[in-house]
């Protein structure tokens, strides 16, 4: 096993990819951190570029048993020399090892089309500026633990290979189809032109989920964390949807929100199946 320095062309590759969304866009790949996100790109059959240990990692049973697993399957592991993962990694703590994941991302129409006949469609999640990394890695830990048929990140959302997103998406991201870097218009015409219906999602004044029509291909439209939904894109939906909650209650914050409706939307789908 290489042992890398800190001016190593590998180490400042991860560097960058960890602090730069324009280098992820750009080399499609991204960093996954810690031993179970690690495991879980390796399980999902993520394509997975490489893998960094840091220097001490042999005292660790579980980065061991990583090491060795990806030995077995030729990937490439490289030791990093001593204090060099903790100057390159994105958390406080630094995990002992991290992997270079090449990004698969698809495009509308490819997301549209593998969701099959329209009879066969089921949910679809668009996030409309959503800024908070936390919020989004939980919408697409949700969508994994619902079947959700894909979640689509319009221009403004976080980026969802940023490193806070994968660690707080608990390796859904590598396992929930992504749409990125489409508009708002651009992602809505595609799901209407494909018979979705449309839902926004508003604190108050729209229809109580529990009595709206989550009956073919659907789709759920999440905004801003403060600022909710612009206006031109709710004059574009099918309606709004509400969750009734107590009096002086402001709001749910965007991935309470998504784990109440594609809950329930995963029990109605199994209902009527």
């Amino acid at each position: 096993m290489n042992r890398l320095g800190a001016r190593d062309q590998r180490v400042q590759r991860l560097r960058r990819l960890l602090r730069r969304s324009s280098v992820r866009d750009a080399e499609h790949a991204f960093v996954a951190e810690g031993v179970r996100i690690v495991e879980a790109a390796i399980d999902a059959g993520a394509p997975v570029e490489s893998l960094f240990v840091a220097a001490e990692w042999r005292s660790s049973a579980s980065v061991t048993a990583v090491v060795e697993r990806a030995g077995r399957t030729g990937l490439a592991v490289f030791e990093l020399g001593p204090g060099i993962m903790e100057r390159v990694a994105d958390t406080v703590s630094p995990q002992s090892v991290c992997a270079v994941v090449e990004s698969v991302d698809l495009g509308l129409d490819e997301l549209l089309s593998r969701s099959g006949p329209s009879s066969e469609r089921g949910l679809v999640l668009v996030c409309v500026d959503v800024r908070d990394p936390g919020n989004l890695g939980a919408v697409l830990r949700i969508a994994g633990a619902t079947s959700v048929c894909g979640v689509i990140c319009c221009e403004g959302t976080v980026d969802p290979f940023n490193p806070k997103v994968v660690r707080a998406s608990a390796g859904a991201v590598f396992r929930v189809p992504l749409v990125t870097a489409v508009t708002p218009g651009e992602a809505l015409g595609s799901l209407a032109v494909s018979g979705y219906r449309c839902w926004a999602t508003v604190p108050r004044g729209g229809t109580d989920y529990e009595v709206a029509n989550f009956d073919g291909p659907t789709a759920l439209v999440l905004g801003n964390e403060g600022a909710g939904l612009p206006g031109e894109v709710v004059e574009r939906l099918h309606g709004s949807l509400t969750i009734p909650m107590a009096d002086g209650t402001e709001s749910l914050n965007v991935a309470m929100t998504a784990a109440v409706l594609c809950f329930y939307a995963a029990r109605r789908r199994r209902t009527v199946s």
